[in-house]
């Protein structure tokens, strides 16, 4: 697994980079909306980043990891800092103002990959509210997302040729903790947090409902990294033929992160 910065990618042609960042040792303090504050054993949670990291190697990425930002807790989540798209990347401004200062390094990271284009005050935009699904970016209208973010967002990618559609959501943190792509023709979803009729022409299927938190799956090329804690949508999932990766990653859900929270991927 290459850790070797950003400063060498220019040496090889890379085809898809994963952008992940090592976890704080402030974790503990991480933001909490919809889950009780439970003890995080920090080394146990480095050793699953450095498993997750080596999924994502083996479904075929190069893994680029940010240093430790020891001083914001959930700074391991980088997805929330950014949405990637093919021609631009966007800044996000996280709902949570404890994680506005994650934002910068992430956008310098990717200054030599994309033009960075940025939300501004008063708008608040996390990258986990924002599904890409073709050519329409489906964000999530939750608590870390506001109206102006949402409509920012709108007004900066439609000259590319986007759609951004507002999708209700409730009972949890991010959009894509509802609802995420497992296949070229279907999303995994939560029928409880969001209404699969949002997604017409989709595909669809539900979480075992004892698996509220299953609905979070991160597709990479033909492969699925799956979280180990959620077995029996894993046997749904594997009947439909799709090819996933289980991964462990019990102490960052208990900071409310799932498997796509953990890294931002996109084709050099």
């Amino acid at each position: 697994m290459d850790y070797s910065g950003h400063s060498s990618h220019r040496e090889t042609t890379i085809a898809r980079i994963a952008i992940t960042r090592a976890i704080s040792r402030a974790m503990q303090h991480c933001e909490l909306s919809h889950l009780p504050r439970r003890p995080i054993d920090l080394g146990l949670a480095r050793r699953q980043h450095a498993a997750y990291e080596a999924a994502l190697c083996e479904a075929g990425c190069e893994v680029r990891q940010l240093p430790e930002q020891p001083d914001q807790p959930d700074s391991v989540f980088v997805e929330d800092t950014v949405i990637v798209l093919d021609e631009v990347a966007v800044a996000a401004r996280p709902g949570a103002p404890s994680r506005r200062g994650e934002v910068e390094s992430m956008a310098a990271m990717l200054a030599d990959w994309r033009k960075v284009l940025w939300i501004e005050p008063p708008g608040t935009l996390d990258g986990g509210d924002v599904l890409k699904l073709g050519r329409v970016l489906h964000v999530g209208t939750t608590a870390r997302s506001n109206s102006d973010g949402i409509a920012q967002l709108a007004h900066l990618v439609a000259p590319l040729g986007y759609r951004v559609e507002g999708v209700p959501v409730h009972g949890c943190l991010h959009l894509k903790s509802a609802v995420t792509q497992v296949a070229p023709d279907r999303l995994l979803l939560n029928p409880q947090w969001v209404d699969a009729r949002r997604f017409s022409g989709w595909a669809t299927v539900a979480v075992d409902p004892a698996e509220p938190h299953g609905a979070n799956a991160l597709r990479v090329g033909a492969s699925v990294i799956y979280p180990a804690s959620c077995p029996r949508t894993v046997e749904k999932l594997r009947a439909l033929r799709i090819d996933v990766r289980s991964v462990d990653m019990s102490e960052t859900e208990k900071a409310e992160g799932g498997v796509t929270c953990c890294s931002v991927i996109f084709d050099a």
